[in-house]
């Protein structure tokens, strides 16, 4: 079978995708993992009595732990199939990456596998992440002066 009749029959037989419906949902779960963040904010504060800018950190942690939760036992996958990006771009797709690549390879040991393995996806975020905070800083630095 030639090429172009292949990729043909494939685009026929393709489910479309209902673009508009896709980011509809997405923004309304990242809207809704804002506002459970800002929950979890104002809980800490309330509850525990601490400043806001720990509260902050605590949420972090709390949205890693669970995302990290739920990778463990296999909800995440399937929530994101319906939630696309609502759940992947915060601070839970990050958790997910890190350990859906530790759990990929643990029964390679400790260190050759989950230690060696686990920041394969998350090790390119941390890159570009640190050097754009470093160029939007100088960049900051060479416009504002501060």
């Amino acid at each position: 079978m030639e090429k172009n009749k292949y990729k043909d029959i494939v685009n026929r037989h393709t489910p479309k995708e209902n673009v508009l419906y896709n980011t509809m949902i997405a923004f309304f779960t990242g809207g809704l993992m804002g506002v459970l963040g800002q929950l979890l904010i104002d809980a800490y504060t309330y509850y525990f009595s601490i400043p806001t800018s720990q509260a902050s950190v605590f949420m972090i942690v709390t949205l890693i732990f669970v995302g990290c939760l739920l990778t463990c036992l296999g909800f995440f996958d399937k929530w994101v199939n319906f939630c696309k990006c609502g759940l992947i771009i915060p601070i839970t797709g990050f958790a997910h990456a890190m350990m859906s690549a530790a759990l990929e390879y643990r029964k390679e040991g400790l260190v050759t596998g989950i230690g060696a393995n686990m920041f394969k996806l998350a090790g390119s975020v941390i890159i570009f992440g640190v050097v754009s905070a470093y160029v939007f800083g100088l960049l900051r630095l060479i416009l504002f002066g501060c």
